[in-house]
């Protein structure tokens, strides 16, 4: 039985405990909750199913070298030391990767190339050939990290963004990424057993990944490759099995998912998106007005949305976020609602106090998930009625 391994999915601020939760349901050991990333224990079949199916990374790291560096010489040394024709061959192409945080070293570009040099020279000297950089679509990505004076050298067995699940050939404006959109579904508390609203759909990202969540299919299912499948060691049967193994998991759904938007282009490109997810069985899609149509639903509903901010829009803020509180409280009474905003100011104009505020990251911009309950009446009544 092959050993375990330490690992490490990196993530974005605030899903931490999401990921971590992800990866016990996996059946992952010795996981830790870090900043921004989880790191955890398990085999080479855990790694491919750990890119297949977490919803909430962003990147799985395979730490291969751990050492102490304090200048740039060290640095070299260190890194030509590594065999790394046992990891790839020269005919991949590669690139690196760098983050830090040291007073050693202030240009990750600069410690990204003589990190290159000692890769180079080492398939120089033992292999006479050398693999090529590629820093646009390389085969193989090497991260470094320096925390003061130790360094971490990983494998990323991801390759490009986890967030790039392969079903968004579409996007509208400031469209919600992949991820975000899939651990703000988990923070709300969707599990599939309800309807499903997002009545500002834009390109239809948070529809798809409700879908994917509620039927239980893998996150990145439909992504072309990951950088794995480059490393010397991969095996292709195991893959193929872990990857047959995870879609016999998926489970049905018996509700009804809708999606609505008043911009018919956006209807479009959410529709491209939802075919190329295979999921136009279960989101149903409208053009329509959040502010002037009814509740599609006939059931309760799980609503949850992605709201203009006014980083790319030309649009009254105040009267915007004014409309979306008075929607909430005229049609939606008696339901809970939650949304995310990078427009701190403009939730005042909502009008409704949150029972829920969740700080987050939207790219660079700091953002809020913010849940409403929407109670029939107002919410002193209710009290009132309940102590009757």
């Amino acid at each position: 039985m092959e050993q375990n391994f330490k690992m490490l999915a990196k993530t974005l601020y605030g899903f931490e405990g999401i990921l971590a939760r992800e990866l016990r349901n996996l059946g992952a050991s010795k996981v830790k909750e870090g900043v921004r990333n989880v790191s955890f224990e398990g085999d080479t079949g855990f790694l491919y199913k750990a890119n297949l199916s977490l919803r909430t990374a962003l990147k799985v790291l395979k730490p291969i070298c751990h050492f102490k560096v304090f200048n740039e010489k060290q640095l070299y040394r260190n890194i030509y030391q590594i065999d790394w024709s046992d990891y790839f061959d020269a005919d991949k192409t590669f690139a690196f990767d760098t983050t830090m945080n040291s007073e050693v070293f202030n240009n990750s570009l600069f410690v990204s190339q003589r990190a290159k040099d000692g890769l180079v020279d080492k398939f120089r000297d033992t292999e006479r050939t050398r693999p090529s950089v590629n820093t646009a679509s390389p085969d193989i990505i090497i991260n470094i990290h320096i925390h003061r004076n130790d360094c971490t050298v990983s494998l990323d067995s991801s390759g490009s963004s986890l967030h790039q699940r392969g079903y968004r050939a579409s996007t509208n404006i400031a469209p919600i990424n992949e991820v975000l959109a899939a651990g703000v579904l988990l923070l709300t508390g969707w599990d599939g057993r309800s309807d499903f609203l997002d009545p500002m759909c834009g390109s239809g990202t948070l529809l798809i990944e409700a879908a994917m969540i509620a039927c239980n299919i893998p996150a990145n299912i439909n992504r072309k490759s990951f950088a794995f499948q480059h490393w010397n060691d991969f095996d292709a049967g195991l893959f193929e099995k872990i990857r047959d193994s995870r879609l016999n998991q998926t489970r049905e759904f018996h509700y009804k998912i809708f999606g609505l938007d008043k911009a018919p282009s956006a209807i479009r490109k959410a529709q491209e998106n939802i075919e190329n997810a295979n999921l136009s069985e279960y989101i149903q899609l409208k053009r329509n007005n959040f502010f002037k149509e009814a509740n599609p639903a006939e059931n309760k509903v799980h609503l949850v949305f992605n709201p203009p901010y006014g980083e790319r829009l030309s649009i009254d803020m105040a009267e915007f976020y004014k409309n979306i509180g008075d929607t909430l409280k005229q049609t939606y009474a008696g339901m809970e609602a939650w949304f995310i905003t990078a427009n701190l100011p403009s939730l005042k104009h909502v009008g409704l106090r949150p029972s829920r505020k969740i700080k987050l990251y939207n790219g660079q911009l700091e953002a809020r998930l913010v849940k409403y309950e929407l109670y029939q009446g107002s919410k002193k009544g209710k009290y009132q009625n309940h102590k009757m």
